[in-house]
């Protein structure tokens, strides 16, 4: 049996780590843990709470290891019991996988340096700050590192990684349980597909986030020793 550890923190996107989790969680032979410092319900950017499963004392090593992203990545950046627990997992980890700005926070705890990720076209860039190679794509596998895009990208990537855990067509199987059959109403959410107009105002009423999300970025990037 494949054990799943999911990350929990307060003011995480809960679609990052709820569509990936409604994927793996229709794997035969795998356990999903929910782990946070306590077992008191964390509570997401939107305001929907959701109780561990786990704490890091009492969450086994995993097979997987998932970090979701979400505001409160920031402040995850500079603890040091949320880091240190991320690199004691992923390095005996199977496979480490990210969705959103989750890679960034894989990337301060040291685990993406050498190799390609992507992360939200609003913070991808950041990537590089901290020794990854940012790579333009809703998904990037790089041997055993699996990272998404924005939000939406957790349920692709979760897909791709239930075929590399288990088959393609164990994991064709879990996309028609799930109806997966995008459809947007109103074309492709990216910045790619849409107008310049759009994609400034996006920018602008998450400027403030950014802000933030670029200074804890630069911190880490000093403690792990990174230079020009």
């Amino acid at each position: 049996m494949r054990r799943v550890a999911f990350v929990l923190f307060p003011g995480l996107t809960q679609l990052d780590l709820t569509g990936p989790w409604e994927v793996l969680r229709r794997l035969p032979d795998v356990r999903l843990y929910l782990v946070w410092k306590t077992l008191d319900p964390v509570v997401s950017d939107s305001g929907m709470a959701i109780v561990p499963t786990a704490t890091f004392e009492t969450c086994p090593r995993c097979e997987v290891l998932f970090v979701p992203g979400g505001p409160g990545q920031v402040e995850c950046m500079e603890d040091g019991e949320v880091l240190g627990w991320l690199q004691q997992q992923g390095a005996q980890a199977e496979w480490v996988a990210s969705v959103c700005t989750g890679s960034l926070l894989l990337a301060g705890a040291g685990l993406l340096g050498g190799y390609q990720a992507t992360s939200h076209w609003m913070s991808r860039d950041q990537l590089a700050r901290l020794g990854a190679t940012v790579v333009n794509q809703r998904i990037v596998v790089d041997r055993n590192r699996i990272t998404g895009g924005g939000v939406t990208a957790g349920i692709d990537m979760a897909l791709e990684l239930a075929a590399l855990l288990s088959s393609e067509e164990e994991a064709r199987r879990i996309g028609l349980q799930m109806e997966y059959d995008p459809a947007p109403p109103f074309g492709p959410g990216s910045p790619e597909c849409s107008e310049l107009e759009m994609i400034v105002e996006v920018q602008r009423r998450a400027k403030a986030l950014l802000t933030r999300r670029r200074e804890a970025t630069e911190k880490a990037r000093v403690r792990l020793g990174l230079t020009d």
